[in-house]
């Protein structure tokens, strides 16, 4: 099979995210299928860019990298990067359906708009047109930006939503309780597939690559002094709700216990001034940069408690899919997880506790729970988390599942 994956922010382990379309093309190409991916040139999520626009092939996946100008933040600058990778897709859309021949085209860049190049693509080449749902546009941007419904931009993606619901031959969503809200804007259900986010197996196992020194040193200097170490993995956003855990920390000042939050985001400057100007309060919280994936597995390996937040939303109702997660759980750590959502795989697994959303004293009162269980208890928590993941998250099996739903 030919698969075409259109995804704007698609990214590499050597280029940072998104993860996921490499995972499930690397897989899909193990599989004996061609696989094209085209992805923006810049992307706001990735931790390094393409050095250039054009062809690169990274563990057997053709990659092309369509030049879009760098922005910042979700203003113009952002349309006008959408718009570039569109207009191109565009025009180059015959060429693709005669030159790739795809069997199946992929439309997977989360916001919709891609759905009329993917649709344009999929008719030329009389394949199935694919729609991949990461978040729900426009919900998301109403109701996490506070964008007006009578917006242009958000008038657009929900026509682009519509669009996707009635053409779409298969409807692939991350988000395990959509079935409703899609079916609303148009969807056929039995076209409806539910395939998560996910880990890559063999990335934890064999020896882990040594965590960065500053935090290996830091965590065994917390360890010497007998306190717990409750880490924090991934981007410090408005999202992440990390202002909840640094309360929480404020409230444990005087407890045994050490916060470590690794990673980068538009919120990291002012969270890491807030620990800076609250000194004595959050003196046993340190805030480190971003390292390499291939570190995860050894920083979560050095944690006591993983921990991740959520705002209150109702906009989760749809559920969650995080990849700092499926991490979590596969590094059998017990894990923290303050939300209110439509899914809890935390509570599914029986991995570790689930509190309250925006409430550090549930937070504080969650960490104080899970550092008084026995070694033995806390071990088997981890594990029932590895085995749920190795069983549902393990992109072997999503990217099968995701193939018997467009086949």
């Amino acid at each position: 099979m030919n698969i075409l994956l259109i995804n704007h922010y698609a990214g590499s382990p050597r280029h940072g995210m998104e993860y996921r379309p490499f995972y499930l093309a690397r897989e899909w190409v193990r599989l004996g299928h061609r696989v094209q991916i085209i992805a923006a040139s810049w992307s706001h999520v990735r931790s390094v860019q393409p050095e250039q626009a054009g062809d690169e092939v990274i563990d057997g996946i053709a990659y092309r990298w369509l030049p879009a100008p760098p922005y910042g933040g979700n203003g113009v600058g952002r349309v006008l990067n959408i718009w570039a990778f569109l207009k191109q897709l565009w025009r180059e859309a015959p060429r693709w359906a005669s030159e790739f021949r795809p069997d199946a085209v992929i439309a997977s860049s989360t916001y919709p708009m891609d759905i009329w190049v993917a649709r344009r693509i999929a008719r030329l080449a009389g394949a199935k047109l694919v729609h991949e749902v990461h978040d729900l546009w426009p919900a998301s941007p109403i109701e996490l930006s506070g964008m007006s419904p009578r917006h242009p931009f958000i008038l657009l993606c929900q026509k682009a939503e519509n669009d996707a619901c009635r053409d779409a031959d298969v409807v692939v969503s991350m988000l395990p309780k959509v079935a409703e809200h899609l079916q609303l804007h148009g969807l056929d259900l039995r076209k409806l597939y539910i395939v998560p986010n996910g880990i890559s197996p063999e990335e934890w196992q064999g020896a882990a690559a040594s965590l960065a020194p500053a935090i290996a040193t830091h965590i065994a200097q917390q360890r010497a002094a007998g306190r717990q170490v409750v880490v924090y993995a991934g981007s410090h956003g408005e999202p992440n709700a990390l202002d909840v855990l640094l309360d929480a920390a404020a409230a444990m000042q005087t407890e045994p216990f050490a916060f470590v939050l690794v990673g980068d985001g538009h919120e990291k400057a002012r969270l890491a001034q807030r620990v800076q100007d609250e000194g004595e309060a959050l003196r046993h919280v340190r805030l480190f940069e971003p390292i390499p994936k291939s570190q995860i597995p050894a920083l979560l390996a050095a944690a006591d408690i993983a921990y991740i937040g959520w705002k209150r939303q109702p906009l989760y109702r749809f559920g969650i899919a995080p990849n700092k997660l499926m991490d979590y759980m596969m590094a059998g750590v017990p894990v923290l997880h303050s939300v209110e959502a439509g899914n809890d795989p935390v509570a599914e697994a029986g991995c570790g506790l689930t509190v309250a959303p925006e409430s550090a004293p549930a937070v504080a009162q969650g960490l104080r729970r899970l550092a008084v269980l026995s070694p033995g208890a806390r071990r088997a928590m981890g594990e029932r988390g590895r085995d749920y993941v190795l069983a549902h998250h393990a992109y072997p099996v999503l990217a099968r599942r995701f193939l018997e739903a467009i086949a």
